[in-house]
This record gives C-alpha cells, sequence and structure tokens, in this order.
C-alpha cells in the first residue's frame, strides 16, 4: 500500500465476453482471464492493482455465476487474504448501473454509508500502478466531498475508439465535468486533443456509499429500486471468505439494462474527473495486443518463437506450435487449437462479426475452448464425430465432479495416471493406472480424486446426443445441482 493512502474497497467488474479478442476470449474464458505477455490474466492484474492502490484487504467482485469458481480462483492466486472478499453472481447481466448499486448495497449494509468503492473495470491495463495510486488517492478526496469521481485518461493521439469527458472549472484536485462525449470521429477527436480540455473515458469510478445511492434515487429510481428488492431477498447472506451469492434473477431483471455513464454520471451535477496519465490501455482489439510486444526491424512481433520471412508488421499469437509467414505485410495472426483468425491489422474492430456468425451458426468455438476449465480441473476435447466424442479429463487433487447421469451417452473410463474413487450406480470402488470402467446411459455416476496428485483419465463418450446439456445433477460440491 502506498503511505498515506485512505482505506477503500475495489468493487471488481468481471463480465462481458471480449468478442473483438476472438479466438482466445470466448464466451466461456472472456477477456479478463486473458493472459498477457508477462502470464497474469486481465482480472489477476485488477485484483494486483486493486489490492496495491486502495490499501484494502476486502473486496466486491460483480460476475456472471458462471465465471466464480474461476474468478475465485484468479483471486486465490492473487491475494492471501480472501476473508474479507465477496463474489455477487449474476446469472444475465443488466449492465454496469445495476452491478455497481448491488455492490453499493452490500457495502451500505456491511461497511456502512460513508465507506469508499473503487470501481474497476477487470479488462483493463494499467501500466503505471504508482501514478494510479496517486490519482485514486486524490478521487479519495474529492469522494469525501460527496463527489462522483471518474478518472480521464491524458490522451496521447486522437482516438475514435474511446468516449471523451470534457473538464470544467478547477477543483482541488481534478476538475467538475461539463460534459460526456460519444465516441467521435477521428476529426472531432483530433480537435478534442488539440483543445486541451477532453479526457479519454476509462470507465473507473469512486464515491461514498451512501452519496452513490442518493444520486441513483435521483436520476435512476428504476435501477436503484429493482436492485433494493433484489438485495432484500439476498439479506443476510455475508458470502465473506471468497464466497457467491447469488443475484435473483427474475427481479433483477427487472433492472434497467443501462450504463452507469447513461444512467448517473450524464445527468448528476456532483461529477468530477481526476486526469491521470497511468500507461492506460482497454485492449479492446488484437492490435492493442500487438502493442504490449516488442517489434523486430521491420515491426514484426509474436508472442511465442515464430519465423518471418519478407514481412512488415505482422503481429502471430501462438501458443502450441511455430508459426511462419513469408511476404505478409500488416497481417495479424491468432492460432489457438481448435480455430485460427487471420485478419488485416486495420480490420480488427470486424472480429466480432465472426464470433456474431459462429453464434448464428450455434458453432462451439464461440463459446468454448478446445480445453475448458471447471472448478474440478480441466477436460480437453481430443475428437468427435458422428456419435462419438474423445476427451482427456484432469481432476484436481482432492476435487470430484457432481454426482449425475446422462440420457442420451455411455461413457468409458480410462485412467491414465493417479488414482480415480468412481461412483456407478450403486457400487464404489478405486481405479489405477490402465484400468477402466464402462458408465451406461441412466446410471448415476460419479468421479472422485483421492489422491495427492492430478487426476488424469481418457473418456470415451458413445451415443445419439453429446452435448454437455445432456447431464442431470444430483449431488456436487460446487452447487451446480439442477
Amino acid at each position: 500500500m502506498t503511505p498515506g493512502l485512505q482505506t477503500i474497497i475495489p468493487v471488481i467488474l468481471s463480465g462481458g465476453t471480449g468478442t473483438r479478442l476472438w479466438p482466445v476470449s470466448r464466451e466461456a474464458h472472456p477477456k479478463p482471464f486473458m493472459l498477457m505477455p508477462d502470464g497474469q490474466s486481465l482480472l489477476q492484474k485488477t485484483y494486483l492493482r486493486a489490492q496495491q492502490t486502495s490499501g484494502a484487504d476486502r473486496s466486491i467482485t460483480v460476475t456472471n455465476r458462471d465465471y466464480f469458481f474461476s474468478s475465485r480462483d484468479t483471486l486465490q492466486q492473487s491475494v492471501s487474504d480472501t476473508s474479507g472478499c465477496v463474489f455477487l453472481l449474476e446469472k444475465n447481466g443488466r449492465n454496469t448501473a445495476a452491478a455497481i448499486t448491488m455492490a453499493a448495497l452490500y457495502a451500505a449494509e456491511h461497511l456502512g454509508g460513508h465507506a469508499l468503492l473503487l470501481v474497476l473495470p477487470s479488462d483493463h491495463l494499467v501500466g503505471q500502478v504508482e501514478a494510479f495510486a496517486e490519482a485514486v488517492q486524490q478521487a479519495a478526496v474529492l469522494a469525501t466531498r460527496k463527489r462522483l469521481v471518474t478518472f480521464g485518461i491524458q490522451p496521447s493521439r486522437p482516438e475514435t475508439g474511446f468516449g471523451y469527458i470534457q473538464t470544467g472549472e478547477a477543483l482541488s484536485p481534478g476538475y467538475t465535468v461539463s460534459r460526456f462525449v460519444e465516441k467521435p470521429d477521428l476529426a472531432t477527436a483530433t480537435a478534442y486533443v488539440q483543445s486541451g480540455e477532453y479526457l479519454w473515458n476509462a470507465g473507473m469510478f469512486c464515491f461514498e456509499v451512501d452519496t452513490f445511492l442518493h444520486e441513483m434515487g435521483l436520476h435512476a429510481p428504476e435501477v436503484l429500486s429493482a436492485c433494493q428488492a433484489c438485495y432484500a431477498a439476498m439479506r443476510g447472506q455475508t458470502g465473506d471468505g471468497g464466497q457467491g451469492l447469488e443475484i435473483p434473477d427474475a427481479l433483477y431483471a427487472q433492472a434497467p439494462s443501462i450504463s452507469i455513464d447513461h444512467a448517473l454520471m450524464e445527468k448528476s451535477d456532483q461529477v468530477a474527473v481526476i486526469p491521470a496519465d497511468i500507461g492506460w490501455s482497454d485492449i479492446g482489439s488484437w492490435t492493442a495486443v500487438r502493442d504490449l510486444t516488442p517489434g523486430d526491424a521491420d515491426n514484426n512481433r509474436s508472442n511465442e518463437d515464430s519465423i518471418f520471412i519478407d514481412s512488415q508488421n505482422t503481429y502471430i499469437h501462438a501458443d502450441q506450435r511455430l508459426v511462419a509467414t513469408v511476404g505478409t505485410r500488416n497481417l495479424i495472426i491468432v492460432d489457438t487449437p481448435d480455430a485460427l483468425l487471420v485478419s488485416d491489422a486495420d480490420s480488427v474492430q470486424d472480429v466480432r462479426q465472426v464470433v456474431s456468425l459462429l453464434k448464428q451458426k450455434q458453432h462451439p468455438a464461440y463459446q468454448l475452448h478446445q480445453t475448458v476449465a471447471r472448478p474440478w480441473g480441466t477436460y480437453t476435447v481430443l475428437g468427435e464425430g458422428a456419435r462419438y466424442k474423445l476427451k482427456r479429463i484432469e481432476v484436481l487433487p482432492g476435487a470430484s465432479l457432481s454426482l449425475q447421469m446422462h440420457h442420451h451417452r455411455n461413457e468409458h473410463w480410462i485412467v491414465v495416471s493417479g488414482v480415480a474413487e468412481v461412483t456407478n450406480g450403486e457400487n464404489v470402488f478405486r481405479l489405477a493406472s490402465n484400468e477402466s470402467t464402462y458408465i451406461p446411459a441412466e446410471h448415476k455416476h460419479r468421479l472422485h480424486n483421492p489422491g495427492p496428485d492430478p487426476l488424469v483419465m481418457i473418456e470415451v463418450q458413445s451415443g445419439s446426443y453429446l452435448g454437455e446439456d445432456d447431464i442431470v445433477r444430483f449431488e456436487d460440491i460446487y452447487g451446480r445441482t439442477n
């Protein structure tokens, strides 16, 4: 913690799919979980930055319930003590106004109305953490004066992909906000930068709980009342210790789906901005990812060993195999085990159209990677065809799959390494390496790893339907029963 820094509570917003960063970012493994060149995910960097700049040993994370276990694992990798941390879990998101309001209601009950909240998106990069800590301290000063504080990034260039904030009257520190401006065209953006009056809108905020809830009641009462109804149904559950509290979906659906900018910041007269030069990037496209890696003499870049012959301004992102280019210009190449993206660098904003088309076709590549994380470990699809699918399953020490049943598929389990404790119908037994069992459709079954080492298995599925939704859970230590 920076000396003298006032303690505030980080609120981490972790949602969205990052469709412009496909095929690495997917619906089940979105942008916050992407690894940066240093091996840390954007979410992990956010947790580390939040702890360093806020001085708090608590945090509130608002995320989709499907991301809970991955988010909790990331939190545990980032901080030593999670006893004061909570996750508020959405089934279906209602945009940032509702998410922040739910966090504020939780803070009001458990931390008090004068608690300061620092709202941080989980998919942004801040290169200069000490400078950000100084900006947070300045924001905290204004927040205690009943201001809703946002952070404005000093623009380094005309940018048409960001919103802008026009500064107004000077405060000490910071400025009032004259207005928020949507993404401008290039000529307008150039004029904004030349004027010196405009900052990029980074979507980060700092405020007192009571101030925020009061202003929401004035300017977005429909959002506030819907969230209050949700929170009333959740009251009494602490969720501390890195646990998750599920937001009631039927009540949450009554909240308007609106951003915090449109719902509140553009309407309130209590908004202030702290200018910040903090090495910020929203990592909004593959060119932003590319720019994190130094280029060679021809401005070619790669996250791993690659070969460039007569190539210029080419970026390769590949993790599992060698990629070589010959005679390429201005390309982005992203190679994953089950999908390959090749794009002109000037067209990377259109990658989201690929995801839209995959969704229309119900192709699994918009949602899942070949290797899929689960609370108990991972599975990797090795091959599939008509009436069969082959998986590699890795179960963490002490972890268990749910007690479950399938209607349409049979399964054959073969242990590669480790020890498996198997429930197959009424029988419970152990299998060692090179031993196997057969599980017919409609049989209850469970897989448990009782040993100290990871359990690796091969699963062969056969049947008329092999979709991941053909599963009925009867018992589950992760709360995923049907």
